[in-house]
């Protein structure tokens, strides 16, 4: 659901405010191409200079910023269990066993996202609107759920 978006302009040249911008697949149609090109020139910034700004490493190719570490395991970025700094002492099995489940989650939501691209290619939308049912009039609303008419 969406619940607010941005204010202002989103191309000033062009006239294309962000209330312009539908959701989903729409959004490639409108967005200008610049913009896109804006989007993925910061994702390589960030993924090329390992998360600093002051300095840039050596990642490699195929790599990632943990891996220039000495331990080399992706994703380790020596923080340690919920960012705990290490100070938590690690259990082997219990690393193997989350490191499992979050390859599953990814995976699980990797289908998911691409199952919305298909409903929202196929219907428009992937809200309850695909289902053609009538909504009531409360329906969709943040903090208001008293229908009008009992008012």
């Amino acid at each position: 659901p969406e619940y607010t978006k941005f204010s202002g302009d989103l191309s000033p040249s062009l006239g294309i405010k962000f209330s312009d911008v539908p959701n989903g697949l729409g959004a490639l149609s409108v967005v200008p191409l610049a913009g896109w090109l804006q989007i993925i020139a910061f994702c390589g910034f960030i993924e090329n200079t390992g998360f600093t700004f002051n300095q840039r490493k050596k990642i490699g190719w195929m790599l990632d910023a943990s891996m220039t570490s000495e331990k080399a395991e992706p994703g380790n970025y020596g923080l340690g269990w919920i960012g705990a700094f290490n100070t938590i002492k690690p259990i082997p099995a219990l690393r193997q066993r989350k490191l499992n489940a979050e390859l599953a989650n990814g995976r699980l939501a990797m289908v998911a996202i691409l199952a919305m691209f298909f409903q929202n290619g196929t219907f428009g939308t992937t809200g309850p609107e695909m289902w053609a049912i009538e909504l009531p009039e409360y329906a969709n609303t943040v903090g208001d759920f008293i229908p009008k008419n009992l008012a």
